[in-house]
């Protein structure tokens, strides 16, 4: 079941956007995937819209993606001027943890609340639960124990499965 499959979530998402999603620019972030088992499979199949709800495959004017765990490599100027420009941030599902830890350490996180002001977030599983203060974690990475499991901005919990 996806936005296509209910036409209230169609007429929000482009209510949202304030156009038609064929004239809106969307950025997929497929950090989380990497922290489970078989993540570069999976992301293949959700880029080519065969697992879960498709949201690559909604007809966007244009799809990039936005990998966390090479921007600290690149200059800002070269990802960051991509954003504005942006409409939707469709960030997908893996391991909450890694998923912050990449934010974070990228610098997204600390540009999200002004972009969110002007641009549509879209979170599947991983990529919603990062928005509460409770997150989770497969624990298939490196990182510290006591690497945050979400960014903490809302007091809410969400639990997409």
């Amino acid at each position: 079941m996806g936005w296509n499959s209910n036409a209230g979530i169609g007429k929000a998402l482009v209510d949202l956007l304030g156009k038609p999603v064929v004239e809106a620019r969307a950025l997929l972030i497929p950090t989380a995937i990497y922290g489970v088992a078989g993540g570069p499979d999976l992301l293949r199949r959700v880029v080519c819209g065969t697992l879960g709800d498709p949201f690559c495959e909604l007809g966007w004017k244009s799809l990039g993606l936005l990998e966390l765990t090479a921007l600290p490599t690149l200059k800002k100027e070269i990802w960051a001027d991509l954003l504005p420009e942006t409409d939707v941030l469709l960030v997908g599902g893996g391991d909450c943890q890694y998923l912050t830890y990449w934010m974070q350490r990228s610098g997204l996180a600390a540009l999200l609340p002004g972009l969110l002001e002007k641009m549509v977030y879209i979170g599947l599983s991983a990529g919603s639960m990062i928005l509460t203060r409770y997150g989770t974690t497969f624990g298939n990475h490196t990182l510290p124990e006591e690497t945050p499991k979400s960014p903490g901005w809302p007091d809410f919990a969400i639990h997409p499965h």
